[in-house]
């Protein structure tokens, strides 16, 4: 039995998707590559002016670009704006990473799920409002942005360039029938502690940077991150922090002079500013060393986490009763034969900079499956694109009348 809504005459074919995807996977557009996501832009560029879609090349710097296409409405209507990245990471431990295939109804590759499968399925959403001659009040507007595996440089150059809309869907992975409406903040922090080095017979002489850095870690464990506990988000829940590297000493005869710890901590939107964080971990660094006179720590933010123009991972929560919400929870319905269920993304995505930045209600909603993203069997299957394609469909229509 058919669920409500999976009519026959959506106006784009599921092969037309699976096409477009296997073309952008076969296209590599991880760092390192010579003006890394431009020819993944040209490539979407070229099948929106082919349907007649106005659709043009933002330039960036180093020869990147962002792409982005744009179906104007009569006016009167809600704007809705469709966004995902163009970039991916490198292939790691995948072999022919872009060269995909198909098996057992999977499309394989990197960048299939994260996100080339999500970009040729809003594609399908903006050519299928044309195809279909569907009369819009609203603007329907698609970016493909590059970089926001790395710095997001691409969505910022938006934002800067005074990106507008009513509403966003940022199309990350996250599962067909779950829609994101919160997210946490992110910073990735190091910490230097810094010691004397000296010959591990004269212990007394030096200064432990490792054992400095042990006393911050369990002050984390037992101070900080009972704190973080008595406050949660009603959708999100806790905020975290992780100890995920240490890195100091030289060889076993000699006292560490230094000693790095880096560490990811995300951080409640609503709840705690991300200046709030900061102070907090310097506060509890302040701490320790006025308990002793020897202890000696630096903070800093990581390099590789440092965006332009002094923008930050920022978070962001949309009001389940915004408009946005519940029009792509009744899409959901009536495409999928389900609404959609809210739920907090347990990743970070360029939605955090789109919401907080760009002042618009913004959902996390693609195809695909989170878990996936980065992996060596990284796939997407091309009957979810499908389906979610018609539900974006549906999104358009509710919204931007």
């Amino acid at each position: 039995m058919q669920a409500k809504g999976l009519h026959n005459n959506f106006p784009v074919t599921q092969e037309e998707i699976t096409r477009w995807t296997m073309d952008m996977v076969s296209i590599p557009s991880y760092p390192g590559i010579p003006a890394q996501e431009r020819a993944v832009a040209e490539y979407i560029q070229r099948v929106f002016i082919e349907e007649g879609i106005p659709c043009h090349l933002q330039e960036l710097t180093d020869d990147r670009v962002n792409v982005i296409a744009t179906l104007k409405g009569s006016g009167g209507g809600r704007s809705l704006l469709f966004n995902g990245h163009t970039d991916t990471v490198p292939p790691y431990d995948m072999e022919n990473a872009c060269e995909p295939y198909i098996k057992d109804g999977r499309l394989h590759g990197r960048g299939a799920a994260d996100m080339k499968g999500p970009l040729a399925t809003m594609m399908a959403a903006v050519i299928a409002v044309k195809r279909s001659g569907l009369s819009l009040g609203g603007d329907v507007i698609f970016t493909g942005v590059a970089g926001e595996e790395y710095g997001s440089i691409g969505a910022i150059n938006l934002i800067e360039a005074g990106l507008s809309a009513d509403g966003a869907i940022v199309a990350e992975p996250l599962s067909t029938p779950l829609i994101g409406i919160a997210q946490r903040g992110l910073e990735w922090y190091q910490v230097d502690f810094i010691g004397r080095a000296v010959h591990g017979g004269s212990q007394s002489a030096g200064i432990n940077a490792i054992e400095k850095a042990s006393r911050f870690i369990n002050a984390v464990d037992e101070l900080l991150k009972p704190a973080l506990r008595a406050t949660t988000h009603p959708i999100i829940g806790e905020s975290t922090v992780n100890i995920a590297v240490i890195d100091g000493g030289t060889q076993p005869s000699t006292v560490p002079g230094h000693c790095v710890v880096q560490f990811d901590r995300r951080f409640l939107p609503g709840v705690e500013k991300y200046e709030g964080v900061t102070s907090q971990l310097q506060g509890l660094l302040d701490s320790l060393a006025a308990e002793d006179p020897d202890f000696r720590a630096e903070l800093s933010v990581m390099p590789v986490s440092i965006m332009e123009h002094g923008y930050v991972h920022q978070g962001f929560e949309t009001d389940p009763e915004d408009p946005l919400v519940r029009c792509c929870v009744q899409a959901g319905e009536i495409a999928l034969g389900t609404p959609l269920e809210c739920v907090a993304v347990p990743c970070w995505t360029d939605g955090g900079l789109i919401s907080h930045y760009g002042n618009i209600p913004t959902v996390v909603w693609g195809p695909g499956h989170l878990e996936l993203c980065h992996s060596s069997g990284e796939y997407i299957e091309p009957d979810d694109m499908m389906r979610c394609a018609r539900a974006y469909f549906e999104a358009i229509k509710l919204f931007c009348r």
